[in-house]
């Protein structure tokens, strides 16, 4: 009896050089799998009765499912026919140079952390957090005004969705004072 073994070698050269030259097909499945989630959200949520009408809240994630699936489609069927994706030619983008992954990290940081506290300090204080944290992130270094000026767009930001949109947002401590 023989025990079967498995290939460690790298793949074929004439494969790989074929899966690099369509590596655009990888967005064409996640694109795929995104449409598919979203219709099969949209189709198996619970709708009252007297929620429908010609418009209920089906129809635009339907919308986006199906255009998400048609845009799969017809990108893989570009990336089949030989189309490829125009290489960056932004002067400010270096693209010899390594990935920034200190700036990566601190914006998943700031970002968690703001998720994390959004409850307990409430959406101002978070967000504050949050716009002051991702300008320090991009190399903002200005104690004296950042703080300030992401205060502001926190609390603009709140009262916008808040007051005028009508979303709902934890306002935390600062609920009786806004």
């Amino acid at each position: 009896m023989t025990t079967p073994t498995t290939d460690l070698s790298p793949a074929p050269a004439g494969r790989r050089s074929w899966l690099r030259d369509h590596s655009e097909l990888g967005v064409c499945v996640m694109l795929l799998i995104l449409g598919v989630f979203v219709l099969t959200d949209a189709l198996t949520m619970n709708v009252d009765i007297t929620q429908r009408g010609p418009v209920g809240p089906r129809t635009v994630p339907v919308m986006v499912g199906a255009g998400l699936l048609v845009v799969a489609a017809l990108l893989a069927v570009d990336v089949l026919r030989g189309g490829r994706g125009q290489a960056e030619t932004g002067e400010d983008v270096d693209l010899s140079e390594p990935a920034d992954w200190r700036t990566v990290l601190l914006l998943t940081g700031v970002f968690l952390g703001s998720a994390v506290l959004i409850e307990p300090l409430g959406f101002p204080v978070a967000g504050a957090l949050l716009f002051w944290g991702a300008a320090f992130a991009l190399g903002s270094r200005r104690f004296d005004r950042d703080p300030l000026i992401a205060a502001v767009v926190s609390l603009v930001a709140y009262t916008v969705f808040n007051n005028l949109l009508g979303v709902p947002l934890p306002g935390g401590p600062l609920m009786g004072v806004l």
